[in-house]
């Protein structure tokens, strides 16, 4: 899919060092093309990092880099991950073009599954309702139908947990693991791929990331429900599958002077 960019100036530079670790979903209560002219408007001061349209358009407003104004009005929240401090410096925010109580329509859906399974992918966050969550899970007082009762939630969730457990088998060392594909990339689970090539991997839980020595690179604490990989001066993004912690199969071997081949005929993954 194609995503169109259209910056808006509502937003910070930057998100002071914190790692993107949740998806906040949202509804415009607006139509296009009002609603898209008004996320960039100085006046408004809202945005959004994207906006999804009836008709299935990508708009990006924000860089994922950067903290967009989504969500940083806190009021009786219910979301464990929040920390006490500005949501908007460690979540995506993604509206969606619909009045409150609407459906997205179909087009709008497979754009915003797309979206999520991207965002997903590249930031290693976890799919689960303490992960990808609406708005009112951070202001229940004033945004309480936001994304309102016509969001998806069951089928999202359902699609994007589909997407990972797509099975493919990673042979390394003489052993077979068994992984996953996501968004046609190989996932192994980290301690078993490192252990079947000889190497040891060590669980550092003070900052959330596993160590394969030697490791030159400094890693800095990463947020609760994130996976890293450091060996090396290289620090990999995983994600989290049903509690165990996956990383990029081609990007952790090369990390550890390993190449990958794909064996088309038996469909297996060859780290050589």
């Amino acid at each position: 899919m194609n995503i169109q960019q259209a910056p808006s100036p509502n937003f910070r530079a930057g998100r002071k060092g914190r790692r993107i670790i949740a998806i906040v979903n949202h509804i415009t209560a607006g139509l296009m093309p009002g609603t898209l002219s008004w996320l960039r408007n100085p006046q408004a001061q809202a945005s959004a990092h994207y906006l999804v349209t009836k008709k299935g358009e990508i708009f990006q407003m924000v860089n994922d880099s950067d903290m967009a104004w989504h969500a940083g009005i806190v009021k009786n929240p219910h979301w464990p991950m929040y920390d006490g401090t500005n949501p908007n410096f460690y979540t995506i925010g993604i509206e969606h073009e619909a009045l409150a109580g609407e459906v997205l329509t179909e087009p709008q859906y497979q754009a915003t599954l797309w979206l999520h399974r991207q965002l997903v992918a590249k930031y290693g966050i976890p799919v689960d309702q303490d992960h990808i969550i609406g708005h009112y899970r951070l202001d229940s007082v004033n945004r309480k139908n936001d994304p309102g009762s016509g969001f998806p939630w069951d089928r999202l969730f359902k699609d994007m947990v589909n997407q990972q457990k797509q099975i493919v088998k990673i042979k390394a060392g003489g052993k077979v693991v068994e992984g996953v594909i996501i968004e046609n990339e190989s996932y192994a689970p980290i301690r078993a791929l490192v252990e079947s090539l000889g190497r040891v991997v060590e669980w550092d839980a003070a900052k959330n990331v596993a160590l394969i020595p030697p490791v030159t690179v400094q890693v800095l604490p990463g947020a609760a429900g994130t996976v890293r990989v450091a060996t090396g001066n290289a620090v990999i993004h995983g994600c989290l599958i049903d509690g165990k912690a996956f990383a990029p199969v081609r990007e952790l071997a090369k990390a550890l002077g390993h190449r990958v081949d794909w064996d088309v005929e038996n469909r297996i993954v060859i780290v050589q």
